[in-house]
Order: C-alpha cells, then sequence, then structure tokens
C-alpha cells in the first residue's frame, strides 16, 4: 500500500462576473480566483489490497459516493491511467461546506494530485487538468492555486503573480447557498455595478488594494444579497470593520474582506463577533500561492 497526504486550500474570488451564456446553458464568467490557507486536509491510499473507491470522512453531510467530487477524481484518474489499484480517501473538512469556498473542488484537485504523485508519468499535466475540468469548474484552479484568471466556466486559466499573504476575514452565516440556485436566478440586466476588467488586473499586477476594492465586484450578489439580507449585513458590517475590500466569494454564503495587516483583520474578527449570530463562522486567514501541497500540521485561524 501506497500513500500521500496533501493539503487541499479554499477558494475566493477577488472579482466575479458574468459575461455571457453557453448554448448548453452555462454562464460564462470572467473572475480573479485566489487560493487562501484555510485549507482541508486530503489522504489518499493506494494499493492492490484495496477494493474500489472508499471514502472516509467525520464531518456529517458528505457523500462517501460518486456524488464526492473526490471519489468523481479517483475514478477519472484510474481510468485514465488504466490502473486496477483499489482508492481510500479520508477527508479533514476544514473548509466551510456550501459556503462558495470551492471546498469540494479542492478536495477533488488534492486527489488528482496525490494519485499523480503516487502514479507519476501515468497521466500528462495536460490531461490531468483536462480531467479536473469534467470533474466541476473550480477544479482546474484548485489544481493550479495560487493567483487566477478563469474564465469560460471557470476552467480557462491564465495564472496571474501570486498575491500572498493578505490578511482575510471570512464569515459565514449558519444557511448554505448552491451554485445552481443562484445562476437558475441571475439576470445580467439585474447585476448593477460590475467588476472594471482591465482595473482588476492591472491592480492584482501592481498588489495595489486600494484600486482593486475601486474596481471589484461580484455580480452574483445580485441574487444571493437580495435573497438574504443577512449578507448585506455582513458586507456593511466589514467595511465599517475598515477591511479595504469586501465582497462574496463565489455564489455566496461566504462574505470576506480583505484588510491591509493582521491587526486590523483581528480587531475585525473581534467587532463581527460581537455584532452576529453565535452560530455564524469567522475565520481569519490570508492568501497564499499554493494549490495542493505536501501537508503539515493544520492550525485553525480563530
Amino acid at each position: 500500500m501506497k500513500s500521500q497526504t496533501l493539503i487541499a486550500p479554499a477558494k475566493i474570488n477577488l472579482a466575479l462576473d458574468v459575461v455571457g451564456r453557453r448554448e448548453d446553458g452555462y454562464h460564462l464568467l470572467w473572475t480573479v480566483m485566489q487560493s487562501i490557507a484555510l485549507a482541508d486536509r486530503v489522504m489518499v491510499e493506494v494499493g492492490p489490497d484495496q477494493e474500489g473507491i472508499k471514502i472516509t470522512c467525520g464531518a456529517a453531510g458528505i457523500p462517501s459516493d460518486e456524488r464526492n467530487t473526490a471519489w468523481r477524481a479517483a475514478r477519472l484518474f484510474m481510468d485514465a491511467a488504466k490502473i486496477q489499484d483499489g482508492v481510500h480517501i479520508t477527508l479533514e473538512k476544514n473548509i466551510p461546506v456550501a459556503a462558495g469556498l470551492a471546498g469540494g473542488s479542492s478536495d477533488a484537485a488534492a486527489v488528482l494530485a496525490a494519485l499523480d504523485q503516487l502514479y507519476p508519468q501515468h497521466v500528462s499535466r495536460e490531461l490531468l487538468f483536462e480531467l479536473a475540468a469534467r470533474i466541476g469548474a473550480d477544479v482546474s484552479f484548485c489544481l493550479l492555486g495560487g493567483t487566477a484568471l478563469g474564465e469560460g466556466v471557470g476552467e480557462i486559466l491564465t495564472p496571474l503573480p501570486a498575491w500572498e499573504q493578505l490578511p482575510i476575514l471570512l464569515c459565514k452565516p449558519n444557511f448554505d447557498i448552491h451554485t445552481s440556485w443562484v445562476f437558475k436566478r441571475f439576470r445580467l440586466s439585474d447585476a448593477g455595478s460590475r467588476p472594471d476588467h482591465r482595473a482588476v488586473l492591472e491592480a492584482v499586477q501592481r498588489r495595489d488594494l486600494g484600486a482593486l476594492a475601486e474596481a471589484s465586484g461580484n455580480v452574483l450578489e445580485s441574487v444571493s444579497l437580495k435573497a438574504y439580507p443577512e449578507l448585506r449585513r455582513i458586507k456593511n458590517l466589514l467595511t465599517e470593520a475598515d477591511a479595504a475590500l469586501a465582497v462574496m466569494s463565489g455564489s455566496g454564503p461566504t462574505i470576506f474582506g480583505v484588510f491591509r495587516d493582521e491587526h486590523a483583520s483581528a480587531a475585525a474578527q473581534v467587532y463581527l463577533t460581537k455584532k452576529l449570530p453565535e452560530d455564524t463562522i469567522i475565520l481569519r486567514s490570508k492568501t497564499i500561492a499554493d494549490g495542493p501541497r505536501e501537508d503539515t500540521p493544520y492550525v485553525p485561524f480563530s
């Protein structure tokens, strides 16, 4: 039996725009995605003594069959590599589920990366990213990591200079929002202000947080914030707490604030903890330059 354990970082959207729609109904995106230090831990064990694909996870509500993106990642890789060994995946969940933070996509990316290390040269890098795109729109980025422009449905990636060490405060209320629900209700005519694409990219290139705050935005807020006023309240509280940028990640419900230093993010955490319900998840994190990486002891942000 062989095993590999990787850290699977969460993802936020520094900016997100919808620029069109494909004939099959999928929306075309323009988004700047960023890896953060909050991460799941994914252990992959393989060998002829294993049977099929098995998933073990202590978190509630996580499927252990083909509904799980990590299961699908293992199936696609093993089929592509023409390997008959069994796979046992153990997930240690730290990323909130259905939060707009790509937790499931990151787990799938970590499984692909781990299997690629366990079976080197069985699958080309190009095919590995093709498999990622087949699993889900965010999986390709989660496999790449760092900072990147995503286009198409998110699978067409252009790496950008990694913007590391930006202090982040994540706020997730005690409800879920599913991506499909948001996109079914999204209308570009109702989106209001949209991100300035050129200005966002220039701000990222220069690492200019003030310029990013002026140019950024997430058009999906037009659906999620309207349906859930609590999200607008969180966004306003982050701004009151001196976040340079406060925006929803993905389709929500997580709202994150970007701060100029760790002291400001720590003070904001105290402020929002006093203002928001006790069941709100409020976590400090920071931006990183990595996708799936070798395991190190996980230290929760608090």
